[in-house]
């Protein structure tokens, strides 16, 4: 026998029937949304049903109705469309940012905003060549913690930590606690990075924010910068290489045109460029060139130069002779 609380909620089990059981391809008649029912208890008249949905339809779900001997009906729009949610287990699953079992978390979830047809679409295995994923869990928290000091404008303080050879975890100074002020956090090269005024520096500094340990807000508000009110992360992201800090600097590169993908890539498509001959352009732009960097235009050989500044081409031209000397 049907208890009246459960009747009083009839509505929304038949909601969750349809949402869960039915798409375009799987509509369901009344007779089974009736069987569906019975397996939570509750008993119902085919009357009721058509009222039901009828209820259910001007709330707002969007509840197909297809004409026959026997009426069939399915949920048609949904938040999320089916190639949405491909798209989005494709990017949990190929994120080195996400863990094994917080991927394996966040694509059963995904699954719940569409049937369980379509839902098995979803089981797809995404391979991305040199993705390894993190292994650091709580990174999920140290997010949050991050994300609620800069809206309540607090400063954080953390340990910073490396790991060693035998794969373990050692803390930086000892164990000391870092204190900064965290103006945004940024994905870059697969990780995610905080943004921060670090007062030992006097200036800002990045931290993998899966390297951070025992996040904590403190009551001390911000120290904000000259400019940060128009700090601009995507701007500020470009100029650092795997986002290592260093001094600002303008470099001038003359590069193949082969290239210029990669170049509106790193730097996007305002920059600057300026035809050299027939087969290379220049670009001067604003980077911090660290060996990070150097690294960098390394890997192109012979289809990148730098043109300015001097100190930094001598730079270039060690970092080349000590690998040559490596080999010898």
């Amino acid at each position: 026998m049907t208890s009246t609380s459960n009747l009083k909620i009839k509505p929304l089990y038949i909601m969750k029937i349809l949402m869960e059981k039915t798409d375009e391809h799987h509509p369901i008649t009344v007779n089974e949304i009736i069987e569906e029912l019975a397996k939570y208890d509750i008993s119902a008249e085919r009357k009721s049903i058509y009222s039901d949905i009828e209820l259910l339809t001007s709330f707002g779900i969007d509840i197909i109705c297809e004409k026959g001997r026997a009426n069939k009906y399915f949920v048609g729009s949904r938040d999320f469309e089916l190639p949405e949610l491909k798209l989005l287990v494709d990017a949990v699953q190929s994120s080195k940012f996400i863990t094994y079992k917080k991927s394996e978390q966040l694509i059963k979830k995904i699954e719940r905003l569409t049937s369980i047809h379509e839902a098995k679409e979803l089981h797809r295995q995404v391979v991305v060549a040199d993705r390894i994923k993190m292994m650091n869990e709580s990174i999920y928290y140290n997010v949050d913690e991050i994300h609620k000091a800069i809206q309540n404008n607090k400063q954080i303080k953390f340990k910073y930590f490396d790991y060693n050879l035998d794969k373990k975890i050692e803390f930086r100074r000892n164990g000391e606690w870092y204190f900064a002020s965290p103006y945004a956090l940024t994905w870059s090269d697969d990780n995610y990075y905080m943004i921060a005024y670090y007062e030992r520096y006097n200036d800002i500094s990045n931290f993998r924010v899966d390297r951070m340990a025992a996040i904590q807000m403190v009551k001390e508000e911000r120290i904000m910068c000259e400019d940060t009110e128009n700090f601009n992360v995507a701007d500020y992201s470009k100029k650092f290489f795997r986002m290592f800090s260093g001094e600002m600097e303008t470099v001038k590169l003359q590069v193949d045109n082969s290239l210029i993908n990669v170049v509106i890539d790193r730097f996007g498509k305002d920059i600057v460029i300026n035809k050299q001959d027939d087969d290379h352009f220049t670009i001067t732009v604003d980077v911090v060139a660290t060996n990070t960097f150097l690294g960098w235009l390394f890997m192109f050989g012979d289809k990148v130069k730098i043109l300015s500044p001097e100190h930094l081409i001598d730079k270039m031209k060690n970092m080349i002779r000590r690998v040559v000397d490596l080999y010898e």
